[in-house]
């Protein structure tokens, strides 16, 4: 019979707890996979976009799977706090053509 692990405790009254092991600003890349369908990569761009208004779109790697019925989409977008990247993920984890965000 195993034991359950132990949940971390929390930090002690007074420590400040880490946040982040991100310093930002910083160039994040976020790896976002879907079927390899027409208007993936413009979602993908827009919802980028939305978060980082700087985000450049030419610097957008793709990658076809090796059947070639999925698409690996590169974003790179400038992070400028956990909240922002959080709610990055949950919006591109949430678009009906997105199936995984890595």
């Amino acid at each position: 019979m195993s034991t359950p692990p132990t949940p971390p405790s929390p930090p002690a009254p007074g420590v400040p707890r880490q946040e982040s092991l991100i310093e930002y600003p910083s160039l994040f890349p976020i790896k976002v996979m879907g079927l390899k369908v027409e208007g993936l990569v413009h979602a993908i761009s827009v919802i980028a976009h939305a978060f980082d208004p700087g985000f450049d779109a030419s610097t957008i790697e793709l990658r076809e799977s090796k059947g070639g019925k999925y698409l690996g989409v590169t974003i790179t977008i400038t992070a400028t706090s956990r909240e922002q990247l959080d709610e990055l993920y949950r919006t591109l984890s949430t678009h009906p053509m997105v199936k995984v965000v890595l």
